[in-house]
């Protein structure tokens, strides 16, 4: 298995991804922007994985290579691979096609439930209710076709799916406590006070149960994702 990782900023990695993929033998590439780096052919990996970043997809003046980062993904997609958005990377997909991102009425940042959505069986399943780590100011319309996976209590739409090899993540499942404290380091001045933003301590008091549970569930997510890959 060929993973195509692209990386926006150098403090959002894999996380708890990177291991999961080692185990498998899974050869990853990075497309790092912050770099500058290409992108490659489509016909040179079997999947993508589409980290976070604290730019907007908006940013196409400043940051001209979301544009052609879009355009990846679109093709990408249409070529039926599959594909994990995290966060940026979940509003980049939902941009690539044709749905509108933007501010959401509340900051989301800390340790907060997400509420899944009556589905049918066909799609990824997540628990009734679970904890995960968010870290975002921005939301997005559900692109056409995608079908709505979860919501919370300050954001309507957190996960999606579409055609069953596509899932869109608002939030973090991937994180390890090496990770918050990456996000924090670099961030620290969006922790604002807010309904759903929590204080530095808070964010970092949360036990490794709480880092194991949702590693288990992106481990979830990326089986399910590569259930058809041989």
């Amino acid at each position: 298995m060929k993973v195509q990782v692209l990386q926006h900023v150098h403090f959002e990695g894999l996380g708890c991804i990177e291991s999961w993929l080692q185990t498998r033998g899974a050869k990853i590439a990075y497309t790092r922007f912050f770099r500058g780096d290409k992108l490659p052919a489509l016909n040179s990996f079997d999947m993508i994985i589409a980290l976070g970043g604290p730019m907007s997809v908006n940013d196409e003046v400043g940051l001209p290579w979301l544009k052609q980062e879009k355009q990846f993904l679109r093709d990408a997609i249409a070529r039926g691979v599959p594909v994990l958005g995290i966060c940026l990377g979940a509003q980049l997909i939902a941009s690539a096609l044709g749905a509108r991102v933007y501010r959401n009425p509340l900051k989301e940042i800390g340790w907060f439930p997400i509420q899944a959505m009556p589905t049918s069986e066909s799609v990824f399943l997540f628990p009734s209710e679970c904890l995960v780590f968010h870290w975002h100011g921005e939301t997005f319309d559900l692109p056409k076709g995608a079908v709505r996976l979860a919501k919370s209590a300050g954001c309507e739409n957190q996960p999606f799916e579409i055609m069953s090899n596509v899932i869109g993540l608002q939030f973090h499942l991937e994180t390890t406590p090496q990770s918050a404290i990456a996000i924090l380091d670099n961030c620290r001045e969006e922790l604002i006070p807010g309904p759903f933003v929590q204080s530095e301590a808070a964010l970092l008091a949360v036990s490794s149960n709480t880092y194991m549970t949702i590693n288990a569930s992106m481990s979830d997510v990326l089986s399910y994702l590569t259930r058809f890959m041989s």
